[in-house]
């Protein structure tokens, strides 16, 4: 089965930055529904239209394809009382970017600690950064009705509904591992 709107794909896949230094190995292979449903990079999706089982390459995203070039008005100070302890380098909190009160909430990311400061940036790890990836297809199936519906593969690798998360009607808590990058 070829690669196209409405399949489930199955790919392995290695990360790396331009230089080839490896970011990221996936333990577990990328399992996405492909057809514009923002479950992976579009440069990917493209690349790999029209591909069968078997298909392998590598593919080189540049930051205007993957996460954007880095902004330096996205990293801000805060004064260290103003979150919780213990924190630590690496700690991820949700807040809102200087002087955009109609926006969305960003992730921002502890990146240094002082005595009484805190360095918060709001950049994906990856942004600014060109991404190689290799790639090999190793499952592609039709998608069910159910994952087209929802925009996201269900079962292995994918989201489960279940009554804990309240039923099939209920989008609460429903997130899909479209990115194994972070």
């Amino acid at each position: 089965m070829k690669i196209a709107k409405n399949t489930v794909v199955t790919v392995n896949y290695k990360l790396s930055d331009a230089q080839n230094n490896l970011i990221e190995e996936g333990a577990q292979p990328m399992v996405y529904l492909h057809g514009g449903y923002e479950n992976t990079l579009p440069k990917i999706e493209e690349h790999l239209d029209g591909k069968e089982v078997g298909f392998t390459s590598q593919l080189q995203v540049e930051p205007d394809d993957a996460f954007g070039d880095y902004d330096a008005e996205l990293v801000k100070v805060e004064d260290r009382n103003r979150l919780p302890e213990p924190l630590e380098v690496g700690m991820q909190f949700e807040g809102m970017a200087d002087g955009a009160p109609d926006e969305e909430p960003m992730i921002f990311t502890v990146t240094e600690i002082a005595d009484d400061k805190v360095v918060l940036d709001g950049n994906h790890p990856l942004a600014g950064m060109a991404l190689r990836f290799d790639l090999s297809v190793v499952d592609v199936r039709a998608a069910t009705e159910e994952e087209i519906a929802h925009g996201h593969v269900h079962g292995a690798h994918g989201h489960h509904h279940g009554e804990e998360e309240g039923g099939d009607d209920s989008e609460e808590g429903d997130h899909f591992r479209s990115q194994p990058l972070h």
